[in-house]
């Protein structure tokens, strides 16, 4: 299902169990403005509400044997981290698989699985003991990559948004409350290529926890809720075509299936 069915008015973001999501800084008043912007939602499993997406962070080579296929050195140096757009997003229902797009411009379309926490509370400097309390959330995602894009920026010492920051690159499955599954830092992650296991790995092998993450990139940015972490993936990424079926799969948590169209 595309993401664009969720899309809500803007008001929205003043109402429900997550006030405080709306811009920072931003005062809560009617505005007029010469056309809507709409937001970005992801539906919350046993509730009404919506999760409203502020920010999507990602995390950069967080499983050792991810570092070492593309060409890092997996030693604990700090973290880094990337963003992708908030429509970026493209819901999957759980028990359904949906189209998902080939991009354009590339002949090299990656996945990454992993797994994604969603932040409920927000701060600066956040104690690593104090930072799991900020989240609201998980689910499961895809970190979709045109790896040609990605590899030739870097080759040419420029930004490479254009290799992870596009339309429909970041696949994600229902927020689940933490009431309801506890912290993720163990488990199975994998993911299939047309039945076949291409990623095998258990959570407990980040490099950085998602505590660790949440605690650092406190450091560099301002977090509030509504911002995402897309977690890092495992080894042996790798390359799909249009017509391939992905199935990715955390233990606790439901598959999220897309098929490249």
């Amino acid at each position: 299902m595309d993401r664009r069915n969720f899309f809500q008015s803007s008001a929205l973001i003043t109402t429900g169990a997550l006030v405080g999501c709306a811009t920072p800084g931003i005062a809560q008043q009617q505005v007029k403005t010469p056309f809507s912007v709409p937001g970005t939602y992801i539906p919350i499993v046993g509730a009404e509400e919506q999760f409203p997406v502020r920010r999507i962070y990602c995390i950069g080579r967080n499983y050792a044997a991810h570092a070492r296929e593309m060409g890092s050195d997996p030693t604990r140096e700090p973290p880094f981290f990337f963003q992708k757009p908030t429509d970026a997003i493209q819901y999957v229902p759980p028990g359904t698989v949906a189209n998902h797009p080939y991009p354009t411009l590339t002949k090299n379309y990656h996945y990454e699985a992993e797994l994604v926490a969603a932040l409920g509370k927000g701060g600066r400097n956040i104690p690593l003991d104090k930072a799991l309390e900020h989240v609201y959330g998980y689910t499961l995602g895809l970190d979709m990559t045109r790896r040609d894009l990605q590899r030739a920026m870097g080759d040419q010492k420029k930004p490479w948004e254009i290799g992870k920051s596009f339309d429909n690159s970041a696949p994600i499955g229902a927020v689940h409350k933490v009431a309801q599954t506890g912290h993720f830092t163990k488990g199975a992650i994998w993911l299939k290529v047309n039945g076949q296991i291409k990623q095998n790995a258990n959570l407990n092998q980040m490099i950085w926890s998602v505590a660790e993450q949440i605690a650092k990139l406190s450091e560099a940015f301002e977090l509030f809720p509504g911002d995402i972490i897309y977690s890092g993936t495992p080894e042996n990424v790798g390359p799909v075509v249009p017509g391939d079926m992905i199935e990715m799969h955390i233990d606790g948590l439901p598959n999220l299936g897309v098929k490249i169209v």
